[in-house]
């Protein structure tokens, strides 16, 4: 059986068992999907821009399931305080009870599922679903290039200065950091700053600014610590390479602190080598290149 065919047997199984294909959804009296919209409204109001992203709906889809709930007084569709072109959806008192009957529901429907199995099998299906649901959202994750001023890039670029603070032996200077980092060159067409996202949430970021004319220089590569461990580090890579070859360089260079071990290890892997100091920044100890062809 082919790795295609097994991912293919296993979601109609699963999908069977759980009742994803019945007319009612864990006997609600609606189908899956609308379901599944009160579920995703479950921890507070939601901008159905980024309900639309979340569920990878059409907006005219998403806008007759919307108001399908609205109609049954289980959503309220309000107008976007940050934005009053757009509208934000979050239960009523009457869904947020609805909510719970089926969060209730789901939870019943699972117990009686393990309860078949002895606590050997419960334990090894527990581990089996975490890595099952940790890889198949790593396949799910997509890169865009965003303003390096955009929100996504501001959380990134903090949490990546914030873990630095924490990691360099000598120290990281955060405010310094924020204060002279021109964001100028990682804008087009000389840069590109690249966020890694899961749904609407930002889990890695990473930036080329031109070094010279048929050079790129790869700068603020991170990966939220708990998407570590997935090759989303080398898949990034990967994707600023090509950014970087597609605007006509055919050469990369970066550089490194000795203490990001990780770092330099996914860096020689991707067949990067190191080289003598290209420049004088400070918190560099290892500096790398790569020939793009």
């Amino acid at each position: 059986m082919t790795e295609v065919e097994t991912l293919r047997r296993f979601s109609r199984t699963f999908t069977t068992m759980i009742g994803t294909l019945d007319e009612s959804y864990l006997d609600s009296g609606r189908p899956l999907l609308p379901s599944r919209v009160l579920f995703e409204l479950g921890d507070g109001p939601v901008a159905v821009a980024d309900l639309r992203r979340q569920l990878d709906l059409d907006s005219g889809h998403l806008s007759r399931v919307l108001r399908s709930l609205e109609d049954e007084g289980l959503v309220a569709l309000t107008p976007n305080p940050n934005d009053g072109r757009q509208r934000t959806a979050e239960l009523t008192k009457r869904g947020r009870n609805e909510w719970g009957r089926l969060d209730q529901r789901s939870d019943d429907l699972a117990a009686g599922l393990l309860a078949n199995l002895t606590e050997t099998e419960r334990s090894q299906l527990t581990t089996a679903l975490r890595t099952a649901r940790r890889l198949l959202s790593a396949a799910l994750i997509t890169f865009a290039v965003v303003d390096p001023e955009s929100p996504a890039a501001t959380e990134t670029l903090g949490r990546y200065f914030a873990e630095l603070a924490e990691r360099l032996p000598e120290g990281f200077d955060v405010e310094a950091a924020h204060a002279s980092d021109a964001l100028g060159p990682f804008r087009p067409p000389g840069g590109a700053f690249v966020v890694m996202t899961s749904g609407v949430t930002p889990v890695g970021c990473g930036a080329l600014q031109g070094f010279d004319a048929h050079t790129a220089e790869v700068k603020r590569m991170w990966i939220h610590p708990k998407w570590r461990g997935l090759g989303l580090g080398q898949r990034l890579l990967a994707h600023l390479e090509d950014t970087a070859q597609q605007s006509g360089r055919t050469r990369i260079v970066l550089d490194t602190n000795a203490t990001l071990v990780e770092a330099i290890a996914m860096y020689e892997s991707a067949d990067y080598r190191q080289i003598p100091p290209y420049n004088n920044n400070p918190d560099a100890q290892h500096w790398f290149e790569k020939p793009l062809v």
